[in-house]
């Protein structure tokens, strides 16, 4: 587990919208901590709710250490922190670093600050990514930050925004620290995305097109791929559909017809399921993590805990397969 998660510095976690990539999120945080590191959770700006996955509307700038509230980490001597990161912030901190507070403080007391932060397309963008990369440079960085980036259309734009100004002329700081973060970001040992999708045809087709998207017009390497909420077959089903279907020929009570329109249901759900998983194995053949559906309305801290357990036997898994490489 501590050689899967320390194979890059920085885990980026994507996906459409509604695929769960946050609770992912929240939930690779807690197995990457319980597995002796020292990990931050990344919230930016406007694109997560991964503060609620702990009990927290919002997260602060700051740290905020999740340590204590699970007795695993606690044992296995790792931390898990949590922050969220906007992008004026981050450029009050560059300001402060190069030696202007003067300037940070007055276009914070101003107003103007954000006028700075998007005098360019991309500028923000750049702002969040150049803080991540100040993290892992600081004394004490934590062996892995996984960033809850934006869902997958804006997740893009948020990874090409180091390449874009870069190519488009852009000279001094700016330059400076777009080379930076895109030097990052094709270094895989300093960054990979690990992509998010349901077993469903939309978002499959969505995650394969943004995988190649990545790879072609960003050149950041790919982590195994999740496949969230993947309602679990029950063993038997068909065959005690197959005897209901027959007892209803001779007599049809009302709750019996329920009971097969039901496993009918279910059935026509796993195939579906078991068909958009191996079109993804097909078309985009990397290793799947699968996680299980849970069926409850708002996932508090004991469900991130039990996807935490599921992550790290399916990534066991993967490790007795063979299938991570390197990374074990």
């Amino acid at each position: 587990m501590a050689a899967f998660f320390a194979a890059s510095h920085i885990l980026i976690v994507a996906g459409k919208g509604g695929v769960g990539k946050t609770t992912v999120g929240a939930s690779l945080g807690v197995a990457s901590a319980r597995s002796g590191l020292d990990t931050l959770l990344v919230e930016l700006e406007g694109h997560s709710t991964l503060g609620r996955s702990f009990g927290h509307e919002h997260l602060p700038y700051e740290d905020l250490d999740l340590t204590d509230d699970d007795p695993t980490t606690v044992e296995a001597g790792g931390r898990l922190r949590a922050r969220r990161i906007t992008p004026d912030d981050a450029l009050v901190d560059y300001l402060t670093g190069h030696g202007l507070q003067r300037i940070s403080g007055r276009l914070t007391e101003n107003g103007t600050i954000d006028v700075v932060a998007t005098a360019a397309p991309g500028i923000r963008d750049l702002l969040a990514l150049g803080k991540i990369r100040q993290i892992t440079a600081e004394t004490g960085a934590p062996d892995l930050i996984i960033v809850d980036a934006p869902a997958s259309g804006h997740a893009l734009t948020f990874l090409r925004a180091a390449t874009g100004l870069a190519e488009a002329g852009a000279e001094g700081p700016v330059k400076e620290q777009a080379d930076l973060v895109a030097a990052m970001l094709a270094d895989e040992r300093q960054a990979r995305v690990m992509l998010v999708t349901l077993p469903e045809e939309t978002p499959v087709s969505e995650l394969i097109e943004t995988a190649f998207s990545l790879e072609d017009d960003v050149g950041i390497a790919l982590a195994p791929l999740v496949v969230n909420s993947v309602t679990p077959s029950i063993p038997g089903l068909e065959s005690e559909l197959k005897a209901l279907d027959k007892s209803l020929k001779k007599k049809s009570p009302t709750l019996d017809h329920a009971r097969s329109r039901a496993a009918h249901h279910r059935l026509r759900q796993e195939a579906t399921q078991r068909s958009e998983i191996e079109r993804l194995t097909t078309e985009l053949p990397l290793p799947r993590i699968e996680l299980p559906r849970l069926v409850r309305a708002g996932l508090g801290r004991a469900d991130i805990s039990a996807l935490a357990d599921a992550l790290q036997s399916q990534i066991d898994e993967l490790d007795a397969r063979g299938l991570l490489g390197d990374e074990s």
